[in-house]
């Protein structure tokens, strides 16, 4: 079998669902795509680059004892679920967690340990995501040291599934680290990429790619501040990055906002939560007292 039908036939599924099956000759269920991916193929292996390169983030802001709140919603401004986000230091090592609970009983449970020693650096992440609000639970854990990654999933057939596999081990990865790198990264710096291992389900390293748009205003009570915007390009690369846009299944891009300063901060964000998801947009959100 040649290298071409054997990634084809590990990448049409994440497009087209699992049971698609290429074959090399006679009828193919996706005879015009394989057609039209033959000589893109051809293209990925002399373009892509094997590796991806590596930015890491001094640290300027150290991160420590917090407990904010959030909120996540439709763009249309529906209420989906509450948040709560909690960090915890001990020395250079910090335990920070995510977590939103839907009103439908949904959770979405990220979990991220870092070192904050000069550079952040990832030293574990454990992503958990079930309930009707997502096509797919997953749970997902990453070794950012050995580039170890499990991810447990439920394929279309409802049947539990594991996969344990490795990626090349980067000190940019940046899995439940986005915002955090953003506070620390310099607002004269028109771009920085990371890693960022994504679950599809098989684990596979993409390159996060970020620009500065400017700062827009928002508003607490009369005061008005501005926050720098940063938008988040996710570049799947190789074979599957190529044919992505062509299948209509590239990521879309999150938009973030951070308020600069002595102590910067998140503000809100627009993107999709996970792989494949719609945009949703997380925000602070203000304790509320009955009257």
């Amino acid at each position: 079998m040649s290298a071409t039908v054997r990634e084809l036939r590990r990448t049409l599924p994440l497009f087209f669902g699992s049971r698609t099956r290429i074959r090399c000759f006679g009828g193919t269920r996706n005879s015009a795509v394989m057609l039209l991916l033959v000589p893109v193929m051809a293209c990925a292996v002399l373009l892509c680059p094997s590796a991806l390169q590596a930015t890491q983030v001094p640290v300027r802001h150290t991160e420590g004892l917090v407990h904010g709140f959030l909120v996540l919603r439709t763009l249309e401004g529906t209420i989906l679920a509450d948040g709560d986000l909690t960090q915890v230091a001990h020395g250079n090592r910090v335990n920070s967690q995510l977590v939103f609970r839907f009103k439908d009983g949904s959770i979405y449970d990220e979990t991220a340990i870092f070192s904050e020693r000069r550079n952040f650096r990832l030293l574990s992440y454990h992503m958990i995501q079930k309930g009707p609000a997502f096509q797919h639970p997953i749970d997902i854990s990453i070794d950012g040291l050995k580039g170890l990654v499990s991810v447990h999933y439920t394929d279309d057939g409802g049947q539990q599934k594991l996969v344990s596999d490795g990626v090349s081990p980067s000190p940019d990865l940046a899995n439940g680290l986005v915002p955090i790198l953003l506070k620390n990264v310099r607002a004269d710096v028109p771009e920085i990429t990371f890693s960022m291992v994504a679950a599809t389900p098989k684990p596979r390293l993409v390159k996060l790619t970020i620009v500065g748009q400017g700062e827009d205003p928002f508003w607490i009570a009369n005061s008005t501040r501005t926050a720098r915007q940063y938008v988040v390009k996710v570049e799947i690369g190789g074979l599957t990055g190529l044919i992505a846009p062509l299948l209509g299944k590239q990521p879309p891009d999150t938009h973030i906002w951070i308020l600069g300063g002595e102590a910067p901060t998140f503000v809100k964000a627009e993107g999709p939560l996970y792989l494949g998801g719609p945009i949703w947009r997380i925000e602070l959100a203000s304790p509320a007292w009955r009257p």
